[in-house]
């Protein structure tokens, strides 16, 4: 009896560990609204597996909604979130629960049995949010259904990659409401919203997408700094939409709300918080509180926008899911040649 008992203990050291390739923030019971929100975090430049779990904590603690966050995940058999993996998004049949999807990725190539699950997401119809560059969320050869990867962005975000606008790394983004769009519920209690993060030309939209602000350039990265006056802001560009789609198999109607904010530091602003969770309750049917309650539930020390190439850096930094818990805050370095930029919340001495 002692030997089985210590064969079965070595073969159970011996077994693959699974790992976590996603998060799950769970509301609390008495405030649960019943809704599943799956929010994809996979791009190599804005830092979207900082801010969706800061996302997912606020829309579950503070509104409700029970928030899983799937990461870009390494594809070597180890446990660490990998940015630069382009075809790390796995364990997507979470989507099959899901009332909304919340989208920040950047040229994305998912495997066949996760883009089937993109796919039957797209064909229920049901609402997405995109953020920044979810414009060219996906690139390759691969389809949902009869939507190409490439063509992701026009026909479902409304806009597809085109140019910056203004100048990367030294100029920023200031939200203006459209004219008469003030009493959309997404802008509740919206006024102010800045981004680091430049203007993006968005040249594709018609007259179905209803564009609630537009960004205009501004001078600096200091969210105090003025617009430019200008050609480069005559006209402005949207910077926020609601978009009508049709699913691939041209059965059902869908929305997305669109932004090319989302960075994780242009999330420092409150006010562009706000506008993503009012966007979550509208579209998932719910009301729209007169001032959403977006304050974070645990500290939040965002890193500044940048690639990161060098050989190495995500395995050595082994960030793993579990450490955006929460309870946790993580924070790591700027990437090399990031610009000083001092307004965010920083970490307590």
């Amino acid at each position: 009896m002692k030997q089985i008992l210590t064969t079965l203990l070595l073969l159970t050291v011996c077994l693959p560990v699974a790992f976590a390739d996603s998060l799950t923030f769970s509301p609390a019971a008495e405030s649960a609204n019943g809704k599943h929100i799956v929010l994809l975090a996979g791009d190599e430049e804005y830092r979207s597996e900082e801010a969706l779990p800061m996302l997912g904590k606020i829309l579950s603690q503070r509104h409700g909604f029970r928030c899983t966050v799937v990461f870009s995940m390494s594809n070597n058999g180890e446990d660490y979130i990998d940015p630069n993996n382009q075809k790390g998004l796995t364990g997507l049949d979470v989507l099959q629960s899901a009332d909304l999807m919340i989208l920040s990725l950047r040229f994305r190539s998912p495997l066949e049995e996760e883009a089937a699950e993109i796919t039957a997401y797209l064909n229920s119809g049901k609402p997405i949010i995109g953020l920044r560059t979810s414009t060219h969320a996906f690139n390759g050869g691969g389809s949902f259904g009869s939507i190409t990867y490439k063509e992701f962005g026009r026909k479902i975000m409304g806009e597809s990659w085109v140019s910056h606008h203004g100048r990367h790394k030294s100029q920023g983004t200031r939200g203006v409401i459209v004219d008469g769009k003030a009493d959309h519920p997404i802008l509740n209690s919206v006024a102010d919203v800045f981004a680091p993060s430049d203007v993006y030309s968005v040249v594709h939209l018609t007259e179905s997408d209803n564009v609630l602000m537009n960004g205009a350039v501004t001078e600096t990265l200091d969210p105090k700094s003025k617009i430019l006056d200008g050609k480069i802001n005559s006209p402005m560009q949207p910077l926020a939409w609601l978009h009508p789609w049709t699913s691939p198999d041209g059965k059902k109607a869908g929305t997305t709300f669109c932004t090319t904010a989302g960075a994780a530091v242009d999330l420092a602003n409150e006010d562009l918080r706000r506008m993503v969770v009012n966007a979550s309750l509208h579209l998932t049917g719910l009301t729209v509180p007169e001032k959403a309650n977006v304050d974070y539930v645990d500290a939040y020390y965002p890193s500044f926008f940048g690639f990161i190439r060098a050989k190495g850096h995500f395995k050595n930094l082994g960030m793993k899911p579990a450490d955006f818990d929460l309870g946790q805050t993580p924070h790591v370095p700027d990437p090399p040649g990031s610009p000083v930029w001092t307004f965010r919340d920083q970490p307590k001495k």
